[in-house]
């Protein structure tokens, strides 16, 4: 940025009452933040990666529920109804991705008077974050502002960008934001099935929000999303689970889940040979830059990928999370 636009700016923060974040460390009360073409970028990390919270960071755009914001949320609680976002952790049964199925044992303690459970869990078989330590940039195979495989598994293993320094940081609380897709797609007719790849677009998501009266653009662009929103997209996946695996009787049930084994296991591999097809945000640039310019703090969905699966986009575009996971988002 030109010392004549970062005066331009200062000139503008002091007549609007904002403040614009313009250099690396962004300061997270910050209430304007550059596009993702405008980003400032750092020297050290992959081409499109956005470190742009620190050298020591750990927790990425969760840096944007600062108290102020969470604080404004809560103003927004009118029925006060709780909702858990988790699936039972056996469910599906049989996980996507070839990933291991849960497992529940109890243990007697004391001849039937106290017990004890033991769970074996894959992380990833069910309902879950994805943690920076998840993928890496792919060509350089570096993590979310400069962690490493050697800083994960071997003798110098450490506990950088693990994900206990998200709840450590006060968890996820703020706003949300549901884009009901499937519900919209439903009352227009758009049928599909959330288990093939079928994409949904950025102006289907926009047409979506309003069908519920929610501009999804940014405030910066004059919408309704607001910096540090977190956002949840259903794309009907849930449903469509639990609708298979469940059956009138004890046979239906039997021949559903023995379906959904199938489906669930398909080949699974990286590259165009990955039989896996699940419904999701398409893989696109416009879908890319509204992500990152609305600032969310995190995003999730339904679905056993957020995004399509697999991409059709080629190397750039592998995954969508590929980029949300490094810091490009």
């Amino acid at each position: 940025m030109s010392d004549a636009q970062a005066r331009l700016n200062q000139v503008k923060d002091i007549l609007t009452f904002n403040k614009t974040a313009t250099s690396i460390p962004f300061d997270p009360n910050c209430t304007k933040f550059p596009s993702r073409k405008d980003v400032p970028r750092r020297a050290d990390a992959p081409a499109g990666a956005a470190w742009v919270w620190g050298e020591s960071d750990q927790i990425g755009r969760l840096n944007l529920l600062t108290p102020a914001r969470v604080k404004a949320a809560s103003a927004e609680i009118k029925a006060g109804e709780k909702i858990s976002l988790n699936l039972p952790l056996n469910v599906p049964e049989v996980p996507a991705f070839h990933r291991e199925s849960f497992k529940h044992e109890i243990k007697d303690l004391a001849e039937g008077k106290a017990f004890d459970d033991l769970y074996t869990l894959n992380t990833q078989s069910g309902t879950q974050w994805d943690g920076f330590r998840h993928i890496s940039h792919l060509a350089t195979g570096t993590f979310y502002n400069n962690v490493h495989a050697s800083d994960i598994l071997g003798p110098g293993a450490n506990l950088k960008d693990s994900i206990h320094h998200w709840s450590s940081a006060g968890g996820l609380v703020g706003r949300g934001l549901l884009l009901d897709y499937r519900a919209y797609a439903s009352k227009k007719g758009l049928q599909y099935s959330s288990f093939t790849d079928h994409r949904i677009p950025y102006e289907e998501l926009y047409l979506c929000g309003k069908e519920q009266g929610v501009d999804i653009r940014p405030q910066a662009q004059g919408g309704d999303v607001k910096v540090g929103d977190i956002l949840f997209i259903r794309s009907g996946f849930v449903e469509e689970y639990y609708g298979m695996v469940a059956g009138k009787d004890g046979e239906g049930e039997v021949k559903g889940k023995e379906e959904w084994a199938k489906i669930a296991l398909r080949k699974h591999e990286i590259g165009p040979g990955d039989g896996q097809r699940w419904a999701g945000v398409a893989q696109e640039e416009r879908m890319l830059d509204w992500l990152h310019d609305c600032y969310f703090a995190a995003v999730g969905g339904d679905s056993p990928s957020f995004e399509a699966w697999p991409s059709n986009r080629g190397e750039f575009f592998v995954e969508l999370r590929y980029w949300l996971m490094i810091g490009g988002c």
